[in-house]
């Protein structure tokens, strides 16, 4: 039986070399690790995923989007490979031209504010949350596990929305405590009664 199913994504061109890698190692190892094959159009930034036969979850299409999509968006290939290694992380995206429109003064403000000095908005975000983020154009990319992706969303909408930093500094450090009592309580329990 072949395998007919495949998905269509567009990357921005000059994100391309990042996503092949040097001597095409990135692409290689993305294919190998997730079973699939990746055509990619360098003129336009169209890229094919196609399963390879020995590939049977076609869920493995949705997973590779999301990897190819965060490479797009500004993430480091090898940071984007939390994708393939852990199940439970996600990516999420924040389109910054929905929520404030077309603006670019205030996609500019915005994104100097989810900066922060010198990074360091940015920065303890990643830090409390445990989640990666990435700025680029005008979007937001957070990898992470699903709590953890929710939790930076949630910052980066305060800050969105015009909260003072130290507010949400407050909400991630409350969100952080939650999830390491949550964390310790999974230990503590019994896996028989999980």
């Amino acid at each position: 039986m072949t395998n007919h199913l495949d998905a269509f994504i567009r990357i921005p061109k000059e994100r391309i070399g990042i996503l092949v890698g040097p001597e095409g190692k990135t692409k290689a190892y993305i294919e190998k690790r997730l079973k699939i094959n990746l055509d990619i159009d360098s003129e336009d930034g169209g890229i094919t995923i196609t399963l390879t036969p020995e590939q049977t979850d076609p869920s493995i299409l949705l997973r590779a989007k999301d990897l190819i999509t965060a490479i797009g968006r500004g993430f480091a290939p090898e940071t984007t490979y939390r994708l393939i290694n852990n199940e439970d992380d996600v990516f999420d995206l924040i389109d910054l031209r929905i929520i404030l429109g077309r603006s670019e003064a205030d996609m500019r403000r915005i994104k100097s504010r989810i900066i922060g000095s010198e990074g360091k908005t940015r920065r303890l975000i990643e830090e409390l949350t445990e989640a990666n983020i990435t700025i680029y154009g005008h979007t937001v990319g957070i990898i992470g596990s699903y709590q953890e992706a929710d939790t930076a969303r949630h910052a980066i909408q305060m800050i969105i929305e015009g909260c003072e930093h130290k507010t949400v500094y407050r909400y991630l450090q409350r969100k952080r405590t939650e999830m390491k009592k949550e964390k310790l309580q999974l230990w503590e329990t019994p896996p028989e009664d999980r």
